[in-house]
Formats: structure tokens, sequence, C-alpha cells
């Protein structure tokens, strides 16, 4: 599903109202470990019916590919491997599993060999585990989880842009090129609905006017409308390399999103210096929602 991807804790609660989730007490901790989130390795779970699971397998190794192409991994709090568990009902999430491990925990819900959907899913998730928001205090909070919501959605779509061109070039399933083709139009027809959202709702004319107009909506934690729209703005400034890695700078504070917006982008700023990234993105945020 486009919209409302949610979290869930592995004990209770899968589908909690994310505006009602409390923030941690305590942040979470670095990853010592040589394995990265290109690296790492991937296991699946779950009930995948009649897809085969290695042809699942392939599909998600060739999107992390294209998500992390030419992107510098800087996170100190990257997991040691990824699981991907398919379920035949609710929502992709992260499973926030509260046992200590170093594996993150991605759920996709997708139908049979349906790998446009598998792969924007998996991206989607991606971008929250490439964001430092997989282990178990890394529930969302308002006001800026809308934010990093467009942030990731932006991460998929610019993977499956680069995933469409490596399966027209060379599919992991033989003569399945053309593929590539319906991958790429699956994108465009996710971006056009955002870029119709971003004309009505007035992010295109104003992003700042914007902001100030529908904060009370836009800061309703989720991928609402408002975050739809301004993940097209953000997948534009994802054609700069360097603006994607600041990913990996995210919620490396206590409080994570539950910070005014202002402090927020102060603190990821300020995160980004320590990892010697790039503040590109978020500085480029705060210069297009004016916040001082």
């Amino acid at each position: 599903m486009v919209a409302g991807l949610v979290y869930a804790t592995l004990i209770r609660q899968r589908n909690i109202d994310m505006r009602q989730m409390a923030m941690a007490a305590q942040p979470s901790l670095p990853v010592a470990s040589s394995s990265t989130l290109l690296t790492g390795p991937i296991e699946l779970a779950g009930d995948w019916g009649d897809t085969l699971p290695r042809s699942a397998d392939q599909v998600v190794e060739r999107m992390r590919l294209a998500c992390f192409d030419g992107v510098r991994l800087v996170s100190d709090r990257q997991p040691t491997r990824l699981r991907v568990d398919q379920h035949t009902s609710g929502q992709p999430a992260i499973w926030l599993h509260p046992d200590g491990t170093s594996m993150a925990w991605i759920i996709v819900d997708i139908g049979e060999r349906d790998w446009s959907k598998l792969a924007y899913q998996f991206g989607h998730e991606l971008g929250h585990v490439a964001a430092n928001s997989w282990q178990a205090d890394a529930k969302p909070a308002p006001p800026c989880q809308w934010l990093e919501e467009a942030m990731v959605e932006a991460f998929s779509l610019r993977g499956l842009g680069r995933l469409a061109t490596s399966w027209k070039e060379n599919p992991p399933f033989a003569g399945d090129n053309a593929f590539g083709d319906a991958i790429a139009e699956y994108r465009e027809s996710i971006i056009r609905g955002y870029a119709a959202l971003a004309d009505s709702q007035g992010l295109s004319r104003d992003a700042a006017a914007w902001f100030g107009d529908h904060r009370s909506e836009i800061e309703i934690p989720g991928l609402n409308p408002f975050a739809q729209a301004m993940s097209r703005t953000i997948l534009t400034e994802y054609e700069a390399p360097d603006c994607v890695e600041a990913l990996g700078a995210l919620n490396r504070w206590p409080g994570r999103a539950g910070v005014p917006i202002a402090e927020y982008l102060k603190l990821w700023e300020a995160s980004c210096a320590e990892l010697q990234a790039s503040p590109r993105l978020p500085v480029r945020l705060r210069e297009l929602l004016r916040i001082k």
C-alpha cells in the first residue's frame, strides 16, 4: 500500500495507531560490525505461497543494490542482517522486535510474483532501516515522522528507477528484459499521483507557504498525502547521491522524530558532521521550508 505504512512490535500490538506510540526512553545503540546494509545477508520468512523463494530473494537483492547505487553508507547503526517476512494481510512495516539482536526485520504484503510491488515495499522499508529506524526504540512519533516517511518513499522510488534500468539490461530471470518497462511504468504511476498532489496542495508553487498553511495536517505521522507530495520533491533532490547518504545520519539523538522540525534539522545536521556525511539534504529541506 502507498499510504499509512506502520511499524510493529514482535510481542504485541502490530497494528498500533502510530499517533499513540510513545517515544522510547533510551536511544538506540551503535552496532559494532564489519557487515553493512549492502553486504549483510538477507533471509526470507513468512508465507510466500506459490512464489518461489529463490525468485523473491533475487528481486530483493537486486532492489537493495539499486537503492544503494552510488550511495555512501555512513551510519554506525547498520544491522548485520535483514529478514524479509511475507504476510498475507496487513501493511508493510519494520517489525520492532525487542530481543537485542542486530537484525532488521522487514514485513511485506504482496501477491504472487508481484515483483514491482515487492521491490517497492521492500525499498520503502529498507529506507527506514537506512534511516536508523529498525532497533526496538524506533517507534514513530510526531511531529517529524512525516518527513522520514517522505524521504524513505523517495528512496524507494529512486531505487525502482535504477532497478527498471538494470532489469532491462540484465534481468534476474532469463528472457525477462521487458519486465523492466513494467517496473518503470509502476514507478511513474506513483510519481504522477504524487505530482498531482503537490500541485493541488500548493507545494509546487511555494514549499514554505505549503508547510505553513497545512502544518497541522502535514505533521500527522505516516505517509499521509502531504508526505506523499513531499516525496516527489525529495526524489528530485536525490539526483545528487550525497543527498541520499544523509539518511544514515538520521535518528541518532534522543527524541528522534519527536522534536520540532527546527530542532530536528539542527540535530540532523550535527549528526551529519559527526559521521562526516554530507548535510546537503537537511540544509536543502531547511531552505525549501524556510525553517529558521
